[in-house]
C-alpha cells in the first residue's frame, strides 16, 4: 500500500530543498493553540510577557508580574512558563523565579493556583494564567497554601504579613529565610 501522506511530504521537501529553504518544521496543535492565546493577549498593564528564546520558541517564555496594589505594590516577580506540546490538554507548567515570602508561592517557585491543577480545563488560556497570576499579588489566599507559615501570619496578623512582605521585597530577612531584593 502507498503511503500518499509520505509522497506528498517527500514532495514538498524536496521542492522546498529546490528553493534553497529549509524544510518548514510543522506546528503541534499545542503550538498553534499557544501561537493563537498569545496573539490574542489582554494583558493589565502591570504585566509583560518576554520571549527570551526568541521567537523560534514560543513554548517556553517568561512573564514579568509588577503589582500596582495590595501588599505587593511595587514589587517585580518573574514566572518562568513551560508549555507542552499537547497544550491545552494539560495546562502550562508555571514558575516563580523571584523567591518571595507569599503563602501561595513556596521558597522553590511552586505556585498554588487552582486552575494551574485540578480546575485546568482546555477551554483556559495564557491570559487567565497571568490574570491568575496577578490576583494572587491583589489579594494573597490563606485558605489554600504553599507557604503555611505565611499564610498563618497573614490569617492571624495581617499588620505583621504587610511588614513582613515589605521586608522580604526590600532584601532583608523573615525569621532565618533570606529574601532577594524586589522592589
Amino acid at each position: 500500500m502507498i503511503k500518499l501522506f509520505k509522497v506528498k511530504e517527500r514532495q514538498r521537501e524536496i521542492a522546498e530543498s529546490a528553493n534553497g529553504r529549509a524544510p518548514v518544521k510543522k506546528q503541534t496543535a499545542g503550538e498553534l493553540r499557544l501561537h493563537k492565546d498569545i496573539s490574542e493577549l489582554n494583558l493589565p498593564k502591570s504585566c509583560s510577557i518576554l520571549f527570551s528564546n526568541g521567537k523560534d520558541d514560543l513554548m517556553n517564555f517568561e512573564v514579568v508580574i509588577r503589582p500596582d496594589e495590595g501588599y505587593y505594590l511595587g514589587g517585580t516577580f518573574n514566572f518562568s512558563f513551560q508549555v507542552n506540546s499537547i497544550y491545552p490538554h494539560e495546562a502550562p507548567k508555571v514558575k516563580c523565579k523571584t523567591k518571595v515570602y507569599h503563602p501561595n508561592i513556596d521558597l522553590e517557585g511552586n505556585v498554588c493556583l487552582n486552575i494551574l491543577r485540578e480546575d485546568w480545563k482546555p477551554v483556559l488560556n495564557i491570559n487567565t494564567i497571568i490574570y491568575g497570576l496577578y490576583h494572587l499579588f491583589t489579594q494573597p489566599n490563606h485558605e489554600d497554601p504553599l507557604n503555611h507559615e505565611a499564610a498563618a501570619v497573614l490569617r492571624d496578623n495581617p499588620k505583621l504579613f504587610e511588614s513582613n512582605v515589605r521586608r522580604a521585597m526590600a532584601g532583608g530577612y523573615v525569621g532565618q529565610i533570606s529574601f532577594p531584593r524586589c522592589l
